[in-house]
């Protein structure tokens, strides 16, 4: 959850008004509240949110109208609709004109909270520009590097990005596939649209499905009330499916018949659904051999690889790093409490020297850790050894077992190589426990928190400190 995320509420029950106030206050967002339909949508026509709940049955426009208008005056602002159980019906029809997502009174405010996070999530992808090669000191998000490689791919984004093509993303984890996905959106004509993305591997087999296609109530159990998929919220925009190659077979099949077909049918449902979705998916298998392996369909990957954007690693592009360390330091002087980041020729020079298995992301939270131990001192050799002594393996435990792990470091420390085996153990078995509790949870933090036995401030300062996605899921 970003904690700067402003919510419009938009509700004129007053005891509701006092609840939810207090509840997303005490989250970490800033609220302003409109008590009838209209004043709302001149709120949110004028005012900076990034999410909008209203609730359906509204004075002067309903929530349904609220929705149909905010569609073409602030086409990417998420709305989430409230509603009592006999207008569920309303809701679909919100949420097919519009709308993020319903939630069905009475509802648990972790459910809220949940998909409140998800929303403001899909409004920074939405909303906040990726830019290309860091141009801008204030950019937050930038694909960066001016080498033959990266060149390559600007030019690519910029054949592809308008043309309603399938776009295949290849690159090992870390390389910075969402940001590509998210710069084709941006410059396509589709980008005033939606803007979906989900992580194919953060979710469970038995509830991918449903999450892609959406499902009919009483379609399985625990299918209280229908649901929209990730499909039909993408209705005319874009759905970004990251790690496509997780993707088990038999949802593969569905995925498969839906982008030939192009419509849908929710799980326990009869109704076809047309839709006018592109499709930007990613991976860092290699499909080939899952193909060979039976594990990834052929006519699926021949559907997906109409245009192919190979990602290089960053060992591959090392030119690059002297300009991604710029920027990174750039990004997070403010939080460390750096005015003015410098680092010393020979600290770029040793940082290029590196094998970076965890790609660009790795040297990220490496810079991260760098700030915050050289403080207002110019970054050195010293400052990076140090950052790099305390990062986690890219690869963590993997398939290893704790005891084989712990074999490693001891003897790693018995050679001289690391000299805090304790801690090393405790920070990559403690980032492996919260990266797959957040997985789980489907990127709800309340959920993850609950069974970690952590407040929320607590799980929070664990992402940030150890690179986590909080949006699972």
């Amino acid at each position: 959850m970003n904690p700067s995320a402003k919510i419009l509420l938009v509700e004129d029950d007053p005891a509701i008004v006092v609840t939810l106030s207090r509840v997303l206050t005490d989250e970490g967002y800033e609220v302003a509240v409109e008590k009838r339909g209209d004043a709302g949508l001149d709120r949110a026509k004028t005012d900076s949110c990034d999410v909008v709940i209203t609730d359906l049955k509204l004075p002067g426009l309903s929530g349904l109208e609220l929705v149909r208008a905010l569609r073409v005056a602030r086409p990417r602002l998420p709305i989430i609709l409230m509603t009592a159980h006999g207008t569920t019906e309303t809701a679909i029809e919100a949420t097919q004109s519009g709308a993020y997502d319903y939630l069905v009174k009475p509802f648990e405010i972790p459910e809220l909270l949940g998909m409140l996070e998800k929303a403001v999530t899909a409004s920074k992808l939405m909303t906040e520009p990726v830019q290309f090669g860091a141009t801008a000191p204030s950019a937050r998000y930038a694909i960066v590097g001016q080498g033959r490689a990266m060149r390559s791919i600007y030019k690519e984004i910029g054949r592809v990005a308008s043309k309603p093509v399938s776009v295949l993303i290849r690159g090992e984890t870390g390389t910075g596939k969402e940001l590509i996905a998210r710069a084709l959106y941006q410059h396509s004509d589709r980008a005033q649209a939606p803007f979906v993305a989900i992580n194919c591997a953060a979710i469970p087999e038995t509830l991918l499905e449903s999450e892609l296609f959406g499902h009919e109530r009483n379609a399985f159990t625990g299918a209280a009330a229908r649901r929209i998929g990730r499909f039909e919220q993408a209705n005319s925009g874009t759905i970004f499916l990251d790690e496509i190659g997780d993707m088990t077979p038999a949802t593969q099949v569905k995925l498969m018949r839906v982008l030939q077909e192009k419509n849908l049918q929710r799980l326990g449902g009869k109704e076809t659904i047309p839709l006018d979705v592109r499709v930007i998916a990613a991976t860092h298998r290699d499909l080939e051999t899952a193909i060979k392996q039976k594990h990834f369909r052929e006519d699926l990957y021949y559907r997906l690889n109409v245009v192919v954007i190979h990602l290089p690693p960053l060992r591959e592009r090392k030119e690059d790093i002297p300009d991604l360390v710029g920027f990174f330091l750039q990004k997070y002087a403010a939080e460390s409490g750096v005015e003015n980041p410098s680092i010393h020729p020979d600290a770029v020079e040793f940082l290029q020297g590196q094998a970076w298995p965890g790609n660009v992301r790795e040297l990220e939270n490496v810079m991260r850790k760098v700030l915050l131990l050289a403080q207002s001192y110019t970054i050195s050799i010293e400052h990076i050894r140090a950052a790099l002594a305390r990062a986690v393996p890219s690869a963590g435990l993997g398939e290893k077992s704790i005891q084989k792990y712990v074999d490693e470091l001891i003897a790693a420390a018995e050679r001289g190589e690391l000299v805090d085996a304790r801690a090393r153990l405790q920070e990559t078995v403690e980032r492996a426990l919260f990266s797959r509790a957040l997985a789980m949870a489907h990127g709800n933090q309340v959920k993850a928190s609950r069974w970690l036995g952590v407040s929320r401030q607590t799980l929070r300062e664990k992402i940030v400190a150890y690179g986590l996605d909080p949006s699972l899921g």
